[in-house]
This record gives C-alpha cells, sequence and structure tokens, in this order.
C-alpha cells in the first residue's frame, strides 16, 4: 500500500484534521469506561489488602476517575492535586482554583481544595507543609477506613510521605494495584485506544506528506504535534524524531538539523491521544528524491522482520519468560544498539508489562502472563554499533482470547521493502 492509496481510504485530511472527536461522535460509553477502570483498581486494593490508595500521577488520578488538569504540571509538581480512593470512596483534592472541573464526573464522590506540600508553595516552611498535609490526610484516613489501614502512596515528596508515616499509617507502594488494574482493558475502553491511534495515524500522515529535504526535525515534528492538538489529543510524551546520522544510535529527539537529501528518518509517536489514551507505534521514512540505498533497505527490512516474528509469537497464557526464549534472534552486528524492550504494556501510556530480550531477561526480567485484554507494543530498533542510520519500527496490538489483534494501521514504505 502506498501513501496515496492510503489517504484515498481515509477521507479528506483537512476534515479529519478537524474532526470534533466528542464521546458521542465516537460512540464511546464513557461512563461505562470509567466504572470499569474504577473497579479495577478497587479490586486490585482488595487483592492485596490495600484499604485506600492516594494517587498524585496525573495519568492514574485520569485513569481512576476520568478527570484531567494540567497533566504535564501537575506530575512535575507533586502533590498540587491529588487522589484518595477507598473501597467505596473518592476525594479528588483539586489544585488551588479549580474545584469545578470534576463536576459532573460520577466517579468523584467530594472534591477539596489540595494542599500543595512542595518547596515551590511553601518555601522554608515546607517541613511545616508537609506535617500539615500529612495531619489532614491522616484525619480523613482514620474517619474512612481506620487508624491503621494499610494505604498505597504514589510519587510523593519524602517529606509527605514520612511525615504521613509518623501518623501510624501503614504505607505501601501504589504502583502494583495501579498497573495490574490498568494492564486489561475492557471491550468500551478499546474504543478510546482505537479513537486515539486513528488520530495519531491521521498526524502522522500529515507530518509524512510534509517530508522533505530542506526541512528541519523541529518543523516536521511541530506538523505532528500540531494535528494531536487539534483532534483533541492530550501532548506527545516525547520528541523522538531524528533524521540521517542522528538515527544511530537511538533516543535522540527532535532539533534544529535540516533533513538532507535520501536520508531516513526515524519517528516513535509516544502520543497520549483522544480521551486520554497512548497512540504508540514507530516509523521510519526516507526522505529522497531518489530511491533508498541498499543498506537503509536492509535496515528497514531487518526491522521489520524482528517486529513481525515477535507478534507472531504472542498468545494468551504465554509467560513472560517464554515470551523472551522464542523472541527473534537479534544479529550480533545490531545487538548492541538493541532497543531496551521488545515490547511494553500499553493503555494511557506505556505501561506494565515490559517484555524483555532473551539476552536481557536474567538481568532486568521478571515472569508472568500475557492475558487476553492486554494492549502490547512490539519494538525494533536496528542500527550498527557505529553505523550510519539506524530504523526504529514498532506495532501496537490487542490480545485477545486466540490470538493477537494490530491496532496501528499506518502502512510500512513501500519504497524501503522494495
Amino acid at each position: 500500500m502506498t501513501m496515496l492509496d492510503w489517504h484515498a481510504g481515509r477521507s479528506d485530511l483537512a476534515e479529519i484534521a478537524t474532526l470534533d472527536r466528542a464521546p458521542e461522535t465516537e460512540e464511546i460509553d464513557l461512563v461505562a469506561v470509567r466504572g470499569y477502570r474504577l473497579a479495577r483498581l478497587r479490586a486490585e486494593m482488595a487483592r492485596r489488602d490495600i484499604a485506600a490508595l492516594i494517587l498524585s500521577d496525573p495519568v492514574n488520578i485520569r485513569y481512576a476517575t476520568g478527570t484531567r488538569n494540567m497533566q504535564v504540571f501537575s506530575a512535575r509538581n507533586a502533590p498540587s492535586r491529588y487522589l484518595l480512593v477507598t473501597g467505596d470512596r473518592t476525594i479528588l483534592y483539586e489544585f488551588t482554583g479549580c474545584m469545578h472541573l470534576a463536576a459532573g464526573f460520577e466517579t468523584v464522590d467530594e472534591v477539596r481544595p489540595a494542599l500543595t506540600a512542595s518547596f515551590v508553595a511553601a518555601g522554608p516552611r515546607i517541613a511545616a507543609r508537609e506535617r500539615a498535609w500529612a495531619k489532614e490526610m491522616a484525619l480523613t484516613l482514620k474517619e474512612l477506613v481506620g487508624a491503621r489501614a494499610t494505604v498505597g502512596l504514589e510519587r510523593m515528596n519524602a517529606g509527605a510521605a514520612l511525615a504521613l508515616g509518623a501518623h501510624g499509617v501503614r504505607l505501601v507502594d501504589a504502583q502494583a494495584p495501579v498497573e495490574m488494574a490498568r494492564a486489561i482493558k475492557s471491550a468500551e475502553e478499546m474504543k478510546c485506544v482505537r479513537a486515539s491511534l486513528r488520530a495519531t495515524e491521521t498526524a502522522v500522515a500529515l507530518m509524512r506528506a510534509a517530508l522533505r529535504p530542506g526541512i528541519s526535525e523541529n518543523q516536521l515534528w511541530s506538523v505532528l504535534h500540531q494535528a494531536v492538538i487539534a483532534q483533541d489529543g492530550d501532548y506527545c510524551e516525547t520528541r523522538l524524531l531524528s533524521s540521517g546520522a542522528r538515527t544511530n544510535p537511538w533516543f535522540q529527539e527532535s532539533g534544529p538539523r535540516i533533513i538532507g537529501a535520501n536520508e531516513l528518518i526515524a519517528l516513535d509517536t509516544d502520543v497520549v491521544g483522544c480521551h486520554g489514551y497512548y497512540s504508540d507505534f514507530s516509523r521510519s521514512f526516507h526522505s529522497g528524491p531518489a530511491k533508498p540505498s541498499p543498506a537503509q533497505r536492509t535496515l528497514y527490512k531487518t526491522a521489520r522482520e524482528q517486529v513481525e516474528h515477535n507478534m507472531a509469537i504472542i498468545r494468551p497464557g504465554l509467560s513472560f519468560r517464554d515470551y523472551a526464549e522464542r523472541a527473534w534472534d537479534i544479529p550480533e552486528r545490531y545487538h548492541a544498539n538493541r532497543y531496551y524492550l521488545s515490547a511494553h504494556g500499553c493503555g494511557m501510556t506505556g505501561e506494565y508489562p515490559y517484555l524483555y530480550h532473551r539476552a536481557d531477561f536474567a538481568d532486568a526480567g521478571y515472569d508472568g502472563v500475557i492475558e487476553p485484554g492486554m494492549t502490547l507494543c512490539v519494538e525494533s530498533y536496528i542500527g550498527e554499533d557505529g553505523g550510519h542510520e539506524g530504523v526504529k519500527l514498532e506495532q501496537q496490538i490487542l490480545v485477545t482470547e486466540t490470538g493477537t489483534e494490530l491496532l496501528s494501521e499506518f502502512p510500512f514504505e513501500d519504497a524501503l521493502m522494495a
């Protein structure tokens, strides 16, 4: 399939780029989505005998309630907005002046003003502010779940956590129940995932159409970002777009470099898109005007081989260890620059599980089971250590009861596969 064929099947791109992606348009029951997610979270709490969770990661607050507010700001300034979840009650502590933002969300029982316990907010009075935060929270916890209950806590500054512990609260890490809850998606939730992917694919198509020698990496990346925001996506979590020699090694973010003729351009979308769901696929392109070189085509076809082999072995019931053993054997000349993961979970961001390469499993890997309802991103980076260029490819899939379903539909490059 060529880009022109794909464009023709997508209707008018200008119309798509301005499409109102309201819940009614997408026919998504967001009340059901929110109810499923909160129930998943509470089930994981009960499984671990955790009476309450205090969440400050804005992605996890959105998962539990559907509410959003200054996602990047509140991730950096914790705790300035946080959520208390018990088995039967949720209290959202909202940032100053933002109490009204949670109106109408059936997942939020009460909204209270947050007490921001950070040095920026309190200055030299930070310790006193942390003690005040802990006292207020401890009193609420005592009222709702008892004085000695086990409470899951995430992303608090050390002083706040220590002060809360001093009140006799038994603190544990909140990551396990949250990540395990997020790992399995409902059918209604998958409609959100697909909406995010379709919007991101439109954005990548617009970016691909703008690609030409003489444009800078930043200018090209900005086309993607603009289109994501125009379609009601949230933000791009990274700026992983590079060209030419900057494609090797991987993880160089977009910069002012001018893209030259006949170069490879590599992209990892990392888009927190429609309804807050992560759209995560990677593609590599060729700037033209000549045909790709044999070396460029070899890199591309090798990366695609890795992705397609690893997608083919994924099935429900397969253990993480068995996946690592069966995964594609990376040729020695590409091994040093391999992507750090073979595959990873994907929901509102990258998430549990991480599936490691065979060579890395002993040191970094952990076991578990691939389950229906997981959405996974299968990764490949192919570039020789000290080589001139590299190729990044990645596909997003859903694990079904019988196998897998491809979610990311953006086409591969015919010219690089010839």
